[in-house]
């Protein structure tokens, strides 16, 4: 999801915006995979490439030019140099301008990231977003049909439609199992059951967190469910997940004024047609290799610029539920892929198994019960070491999309 630069308000900017792009940093750490140090290209626009299916970006703080403005159907590489001085995303739409096609976040000024997509012939637009907010630079992008056969070998063929199966089962899975959960919560918090609805509210979010790549390719619902105070835009009204999350832990807002009993039903009974709206979309889709491995690597960007950060549970300081949520979504990603990564790259394979099992073991060091300790109880070194074994995982699963598409 987008994440907008915040706003002046209940606490300070967040240290994400604030990324050194020269050491390629998040929180003073390696940026996710895919970052490289680049030449300039110059400001006059992106270079073109002999190959028509490898585009280059050149995004600034004003301009998103790319090397062409068309190409012709199959696997698409948009390489993203960020020439400007804000961090940056680069976004494929489809033709509505809403449907999320392909994204690649947190491009530090001076970095260059890739985005790879199977990509089928129609009529898309690009964008890129400086300062990570608002609509974006955008373009029209018009994609030909190639007339090539875009098919793998039968044997591979076979396991792709496997890998998408078992994900289009685990997301639809995922979300009824949200539903359930958010209907307990807003029962509870319709109730004044508080302290009940204090404990539902992480578990249930991780239905949301282990697919929410897939939900913010809903650009109208994610905002409603899932937007945090700080990113709202002006005259953008406030609903969701945080909004409720700050209603049950007040203690650092300034001069709260709790919602009223009226106030609370209408809130919950937001959240609760929102994420029915999202079972009935989801239960419509289906899935390419290069959307999951995406999505894969998509999760370990919500990680590492909001949830390692300390910063998405802002008010009740469950980080680390989602933390785990997202990694169990990216590795399911990962682990339905990994039969015809094996074929194509055991080398890489392994060395994201490991890099998972590292972050793993670091956030099981910090269970208690059946949950985790609050965020604000996590020291300096534990919350650097998290970091570490994130970018250290993020910087092989990049290059899971192209291993596989």
């Amino acid at each position: 999801m987008t994440r907008p630069t915040r706003r002046a308000g209940d606490f300070a900017l967040p240290a994400r915006v604030l990324m050194l792009a020269s050491s390629c940093a998040v929180l003073g750490m390696p940026l996710l995979a895919g970052c490289t140090e680049n030449s300039p290209t110059g400001s006059s626009g992106a270079t073109a490439s002999a190959n028509p299916r490898a585009l280059t970006v050149q995004a600034t703080d004003t301009e998103c030019n790319l090397s062409a403005t068309s190409a012709p159907s199959g696997t698409l590489t948009f390489a993203v140099t960020n020439g400007g001085t804000k961090v940056t995303e680069f976004y494929l739409y489809g033709e509505d301008g809403k449907r999320i096609v392909g994204e690649v976040e947190n491009i530090g000024p001076g970095i260059t990231r890739e985005l790879v997509l199977k990509i089928e012939p129609g009529n898309y637009l690009t964008a890129c977003k400086p300062g990570m907010a608002g609509e974006g630079i955008r373009a029209p992008f018009a994609v030909s049909d190639s007339g090539e056969e875009q098919g793998t070998a039968a044997g591979d063929a076979e396991l792709v439609d496997q890998a998408n199966a078992k994900y289009r089962e685990y997301v639809e899975d995922q979300t009824e199992q949200l539903v359930a959960g958010t209907a307990r919560f807003v029962a509870a918090y319709k109730a004044g059951k508080d302290d009940q609805a204090r404990t539902i509210y992480p578990v249930a979010r991780m239905h949301w967190e282990r697919i929410e790549t897939v939900a913010e390719s809903f650009g109208d619902i994610d905002p409603k469910i899932d937007l945090r105070e700080a990113d709202l835009e002006p005259g953008q009204k406030w609903t969701g997940w945080h909004r409720l999350e700050k209603d049950l832990w007040p203690a650092r807002a300034k001069n709260y004024e709790p919602l009223t009993k009226a106030q609370r039903a209408v809130y919950a009974d937001d959240l609760m047609k929102n994420t029915n709206v999202l079972h009935d979309r989801v239960g419509k889709l289906t899935y390419n290799a290069d959307e999951i491995a995406n999505g894969s690597r998509g999760l370990l960007d919500e990680v590492a610029t909001g949830k390692v950060t300390g910063e998405e549970e802002y008010w009740s300081r469950t980080d680390l539920w989602d933390f785990q949520a997202n990694i169990e979504g990216a590795l399911v990603s990962f682990e339905g892929l990994r039969p015809l990564l094996k074929e194509r790259d055991p080398d890489l394979d392994r060395l994201i198994a490991a890099r998972f099992a590292d972050v793993q073991a670091l956030l099981d060091a910090q269970r208690v019960g059946d949950g985790f300790k609050t965020y604000d109880k996590l020291s300096k070194a534990e919350i650097k070491q998290l970091s570490d074994a994130v970018n250290a995982l993020s910087e092989p699963l990049s290059n899971l999309a192209a291993a596989v598409v």
